[in-house]
């Protein structure tokens, strides 16, 4: 009999990894070749950055960004989101999972974040305090 297994992590499993991972690439292959039948979304460029599943593979939030900021994200999303029964055929028919998971299309923020980053580095205080040499008394 199979056991049930608890993940005590926080983080995801492996299998939410992969399915995730399995989910990104099928997106970004569909969108690539401009498969959907919807001139306004074959005319964007999207970038799928990342895939986050849940720990029952029924829904993957799927994070987006259009590519150089050729349109604004929430076209992007609204495009996406008129056409995610589509997309969510795609990806069942490559994938061999019990449920086809539901697509939730959301803004990518690590962009955001890697400029929050490099703003904070800038900042002469910060500067000042990397450029420090170490107290040896530490």
């Amino acid at each position: 009999m199979a056991q049930k297994r608890n993940h005590g992590g926080s983080g995801p499993t492996q299998r939410q990894l992969r399915v995730g991972e399995l989910i990104r690439r099928t997106l970004a292959d569909v969108l690539n070749r401009a498969e959907i039948h919807d001139p306004e979304l074959n005319a964007m460029s999207i970038t799928v950055g990342e895939v986050s599943c849940s720990p029952d593979l029924k829904i993957a939030t799927v994070h987006v960004m259009p590519l150089m900021g050729s349109v604004p994200v929430e076209d992007a999303i609204a495009a996406l989101a008129r056409n995610k029964h589509e997309l969510r055929r795609r990806v069942s028919s490559e994938l061999t999972l019990k449920y086809a998971p539901d697509l939730r299309f959301r803004p990518d923020a690590v962009f955001d974040r890697l400029e929050e980053s490099r703003r904070l580095f800038a900042d002469p205080v910060v500067q000042r305090d990397i450029s420090a040499p170490d107290d040896p008394r530490d």
